[in-house]
């Protein structure tokens, strides 16, 4: 597995300046929750600078290193291929960068459309893409405060405000990010049954 200085020269060398930022960002974001949350450091650190390794990448680019490796994409990736773009890194990740840990691959993966179960690192990955410092708009700062207080409740107003942003831009919402919502309110209600 690459370490922290290769991670940090690939993404400087293959991500515009303010995303490599935004990366660097993440991953200190990360850091700050694995700490809360008692979760592997080293991990949230790699999974946050790793996440957006594809993002600058073209929308043609993307559909080719899914399909080229056999990755079958449903008709919202085709149509937003932008959306791919975790999945696209988390085949960077494990055949560039040489990171073969299940939960970082699956972080990177699914940071920007969540998914039903996710790990804890993926969540505070998901939730670092959405509130670290250098983001700008409304409505992280109410994430940022739940983040480091309860997780779930934090991950689930994030894809909401998510949902709500998609559907005002009249844009494709991906089917996992509403599976993910779903999946936490249903164990939120059953924790609160038990």
């Amino acid at each position: 597995m690459w370490n922290e200085k290769e991670i940090l020269d690939y993404i400087k060398k293959n991500l515009k300046e303010s995303r490599f930022k935004h990366s660097v960002s993440v991953s200190k974001t990360a850091i700050e929750l694995a700490t809360i949350y008692g979760q592997n450091i080293e991990k949230a650190r790699i999974a946050g600078l790793a996440h957006d390794c594809a993002k600058n990448l073209a929308d043609e680019q993307l559909i080719k290193m899914a399909t080229d490796h056999n990755i079958e994409l449903d008709e919202v990736s085709r149509q937003s291929p932008q959306i791919i773009h975790g999945l696209v890194g988390s085949i960077i990740a494990r055949d560039v960068m040489e990171i073969h840990d299940k939960d970082i691959l699956n972080s990177i993966k699914y940071h920007t459309t969540g998914r039903r179960d996710m790990s804890i690192l993926e969540k505070i990955i998901f939730i670092s893409d959405y509130i670290e410092p250098l983001r700008t708009f409304n409505g992280k700062d109410e994430v940022r405060r739940l983040s480091k207080v309860n997780l779930d409740v934090a991950v689930i107003l994030c894809l909401e405000n998510t949902i709500k942003y998609v559907i005002s831009q009249k844009r494709l919402l991906h089917i996992d990010t509403i599976y993910a919502r779903n999946y936490l309110l249903s164990e939120k209600s059953r924790r609160k049954d038990e």
